[in-house]
């Protein structure tokens, strides 16, 4: 019997232990309850978002700054909800989109967070912070909406939205989770890397109940956000604000440069829209209302948009003449009208007289020695090989091919080459009376408002030209702008042929915009009026200002306005009397432009 007792005690001690792991083995395996809870009391971690860099314009003025909103997160593995009508009461969800929010979050990810109601506003966020201990695997993450103290910039700053599924497949650098928000348009895209800034992580002890007990090991472990870098725009808050107010109501753009560094202080694409009106959680609704909007607010058309860039045109023509050889200040054409259509002037014109008075026969005479320069008995071939070779020399200009301005989208317009022409007519088989078009702007050729600013600012360097740029610092440094921004691009055309081309084009305004003239500050600029098929022509004006010593170069298209010196003139003139003088004096041609009865 003694014998015994050591037996049935090692039987007893081993029936326990067998009790206990099959217990254990429940807990741990069968049933994952405990574990969860477990976790539960563990540590949840939670990303900290940084706040975006802010954007002001060129003097120190506040364009783009954050306010916080707040993101309801789901966990799926956590998530439990016991009464699901009260669940929809509190937290003012449909049925539908909880069940099309939690499949999503399980599509991504069992045991990451998805955001189940977005851009909570903190009235809401308020309401809601009272329910959530009710209910496992929801918490609240704090991010940043962009606002805007004024509306206006709206296509320059861009708008930042959340990153789509291809945007998430094409980030290398595995920043960005589903939820995130990324720069989608204008600056906002172009400086995303500068503005993001960096993630932060903290790690927090919560209980069963999902109730925040304090940071994990106090905080050992967590990793501070960083906010993203400002940038200071070379936008002038006021002029752009200004310029807006004169394309209200009207399809067209303005673009003004500072010519000495290629700081685009103004750019405005009309008709544009408020840029408040792309935040929040209306984000998505009034995006595919502006979307489809006939009248197109979202087209970017200072960089998007391509017309032909009509009588602006023969003045680089002038200057390619001039550098060539071909033309002198004192050639002199007839005003032939059988040539090419045009309007009353004095006939035969000089240079200084075509530039003057716009002639259209002056130029389709001289474009023609410019490109037949009997380098072949050929006709046809010897057109096409000045025809590239003209080609070549109008590429310096910054035509043909995209600026690099920093925006994404830009588009490059067209400078027709000879194999153009070659698909289009075949081989051999078109010559001078087939381009002539190209003589004065019109044809084949396309540029963009921007590339026309820029050629105004040319026309004012005298030769030269900075890639036009939106940015002039980051975080406070110059430098930390691509490096291309500060880089003087030259066009190969001696300073001294400008000399000319300058009073010429200070005296045309006499001639096509007598709008346009103020009495104390010399505009040298240039009227256009680009042909289109589809109803009233395009008005187009290039000019910069002061003649002596240029501050300003601007750009301005009008669609549908008519004849270049009236719309396009008068508002040019305007922005630059309120750039230069900071304020508008001249308040009858600003009602003049507001009004916009320019094709009567």
């Amino acid at each position: 019997m003694n014998d015994q007792r050591p037996v049935a005690i090692i039987i007893f001690i081993f029936l326990i232990g067998l009790v206990l792991l099959t217990k254990l083995f429940m807990i741990q395996v069968m049933d994952d309850s405990f574990m969860k809870k477990a976790e539960r009391n563990a540590i949840q971690r939670v990303v900290d978002h940084p706040y975006r860099g802010l954007v002001y314009d060129r003097n120190g003025k506040l364009l783009v700054y954050n306010n916080p909103i707040f993101d309801l997160m789901l966990v799926p593995k956590e998530f439990e909800v016991g009464d699901t009508t009260r669940f929809l009461e509190l937290f003012k969800i449909s049925k539908e989109e909880l069940i099309e929010a939690y499949e999503a979050a399980r599509k991504y990810s069992y045991v990451k967070p998805s955001p189940l109601i977005k851009q909570i506003s903190t009235t809401e966020f308020a309401r809601m912070q009272d329910y959530l201990i009710d209910y496992p695997g929801l918490f609240i993450m704090t991010r940043s909406v962009r606002s805007y103290p004024l509306p206006i910039a709206a296509h320059a700053l861009g708008y930042i939205g959340e990153i789509n599924a291809r945007q998430l497949e094409r980030d290398t650098t595995n920043y960005y989770v589903q939820g995130d928000y990324t720069g989608l348009s204008g600056i906002e895209r172009f400086y995303e890397d500068d503005l993001r800034g960096r993630k932060g992580v903290k790690y927090k002890m919560v209980n069963v109940r999902g109730v925040d007990k304090g940071p994990f090991k106090d905080g050992e472990y967590d990793t501070a956000s960083v906010a993203g870098k400002n940038i200071t725009s070379t936008i002038d808050m006021e002029l752009q604000r200004y310029g807006e107010m004169l394309m209200a109501g009207k399809k067209g753009s303005v673009v003004a440069i500072e010519p000495k560094t290629g700081e685009i202080l103004a750019m405005i694409s009309a008709p544009f829209y408020d840029p408040n009106d792309l935040t929040g959680s209306e984000f998505s609704k009034t995006y595919r209302s502006l979307n489809s909007d006939e009248s197109k607010p979202l087209f970017n058309r200072p960089i998007m948009a391509t017309y032909p860039p009509g009588s602006i045109f023969k003045v680089v023509q002038s200057l390619i003449g001039l550098q060539e050889g071909v033309l002198t200040p004192e050639t002199t054409f007839a005003c032939n009208k059988s040539l090419v259509a045009c309007h009353n002037h004095p006939s035969p014109v000089n240079l200084f007289g075509a530039i003057r008075n716009s002639c259209n026969p002056y130029y389709h005479q001289a474009f023609r020695q410019i490109i037949n320069r009997e380098v072949s008995s050929n006709t046809y071939k010897d057109t096409e090989i000045g025809l590239n070779a003209w080609r070549e020399n109008v590429l310096k200009f910054g035509l043909g091919g995209r600026l690099g301005v920093d925006m994404p989208n830009e588009k490059g317009g067209d400078v027709p080459s000879s194999k153009y022409y070659d698909r289009f007519y075949g081989e051999g088989r078109w010559k001078y009376s087939t381009i002539y078009s190209l003589s004065i702007g019109q044809g084949e050729m396309l540029v963009t408002p921007l590339q026309m600013a820029n050629l105004a600012a040319i026309f004012a360097n005298k030769g030269y030209y900075y890639t036009p740029h939106l940015v002039k610092s980051i975080d406070g440094d110059a430098n930390q702008i691509p490096e291309k921004y500060r880089i003087k691009n030259e066009v190969g055309v001696e300073a001294r042929h400008f000399d000319m081309i300058q009073d010429a084009m200070a005296e045309a305004l006499y001639g096509t915009a007598t709008r346009a003239i103020m009495k104390d500050i010399t505009i040298a600029g240039k009227t256009g009026t680009a042909q289109n098929p589809h109803g009233e022509d395009h008005s187009v004006f290039v000019a910069f200002a002061p003649k002596e010593d240029p501050k300003i170069a601007i750009a301005v298209y009008v669609e549908n306005a008519g004849w270049g010196g009236r719309a396009a003139a008068s508002t040019a003139s305007l922005m630059i009397e309120k750039y230069i003088k900071g304020e508008v004096l001249r308040k009858e041609l600003q009602d003049y432009v507001l009004a916009g009865n320019f094709i009567y």
